[in-house]
């Protein structure tokens, strides 16, 4: 419920009283106490779904929630990105009204004690009842009635999904284990290394004898990173000394396939235990020093381990699936018209 309510909140704060729509996207957001920009000027049609209107501020109000920083902006959308978040948010709001509507032609109901936990659920997430007038004065021109049928419609959305894409689109632990053994390449794993380093590179314009400066710079460095002793001293020892860009993230690499790693850099990684600072290696131009944290065989990921996010993943998968083949299936019998 509580996710349903949320839905509502951001849909009240979002859309004019008489006019509005379309249901926010089903996912949880914040209480929006404003109203969007230019909320009072007259509002344009862009779209029909079998004859009922939706407009800009229905449209703007599923940008804002595409693309929630706009807010922060003045209403302005990156322009590489405002045609892409406008079709989306425009195929979002029809789909959502043929959702609505096929809810109303199934003869679905919510019932009274389920509205008014909802109608409740929504009041208290309010800081005070002053604010709860405040908006309902503003949205809905005072009409608890129109509150009432916001909340009704969110929650009828809401049910309709649930039946037709959620719960259809559960994967269970059979389910997972079955798609695990049959596509065994996908939860393999390289062998690899966790490493850091602390690194001594040539200027852009070296000097005619800078290999051999290079060279002592590099051996400086080797006597105070094999006085470390953890992580932490090595680590810190980069920042100050080193050369490269992983510097500024003390020295850390952390896990590298060993086939991207060069052959000579391997061959000293492959000598060490974790812990141990490797002497200097030269690859290309740059002096190396290697602080190995853990090595890690090639292998494949156990299903006990994967079964929870192997899961989430194929749900999600299943999830958009159905809901493509709701969405062309309620507009196969249906009369949209972008205007």
């Amino acid at each position: 419920m509580k996710r349903a309510i949320a839905i509502c909140v951001t849909v009240l704060a979002a859309l004019p009283a008489a006019q509005a729509q379309v249901a926010a996207d089903h996912s949880p957001k914040p209480v929006v106490m404003h109203s969007t920009p230019n909320a009072q000027a007259a509002e344009t049609p862009v779209a029909r779904v079998n004859g009922a209107v939706l407009t800009d501020r229905d449209l703007l109000r599923e940008m804002y929630s595409i693309f929630p920083y706009a807010r922060q902006h003045n209403g302005r959308f990156p322009k590489e990105m405002e045609a892409g978040i406008r079709n989306g948010a425009m195929q979002m709001i029809i789909f959502e009204e043929l959702v609505y509507q096929e809810a109303l032609r199934r003869r679905m109901a919510v019932g009274p004690l389920k509205l008014q936990k909802a109608e409740v659920e929504f009041r208290n997430q309010f800081a005070t009842p002053d604010q709860y007038q405040e908006f309902v004065h503003a949205e809905f021109n005072g009409s608890q009635q129109l509150v009432k049928e916001r909340i009704r419609r969110s929650l009828l959305i809401d049910a309709l999904l649930e039946s037709e894409v959620a719960a259809k689109s559960r994967i269970s632990t059979a389910e997972a284990k079955a798609y695990y053994e049959k596509n065994p390449a996908a939860f393999q794993y390289p062998e690899s290394f966790a490493f850091q380093t602390i690194s001594v590179l040539p200027p852009e314009k070296p000097a005619p004898n800078q290999s051999n400066e290079d060279r002592k710079r590099a051996e400086a460095a080797l006597r105070q990173a094999k006085a470390t002793k953890t992580y932490e001293e090595f680590g810190i020892l980069a920042e100050k000394i080193s050369d490269d860009d992983y510097r500024v993230m003390m020295g850390d690499h952390r896990s590298v396939d060993r086939a991207k790693l060069a052959p000579n850099v391997v061959q000293a990684l492959l000598k060490m235990q974790p812990g141990q600072v490797s002497d200097i290696i030269q690859v290309d131009q740059a002096y190396t020093i290697v602080r190995l944290n853990k090595h890690v065989l090639a292998g494949k990921v156990g299903f006990a381990a994967i079964q929870d996010k192997l899961k989430e993943k194929l749900q999600a998968q299943k999830s958009e699936a159905l809901r493509a083949a709701l969405n062309r299936e309620l507009r196969r019998k249906a009369k949209v018209e972008i205007l």
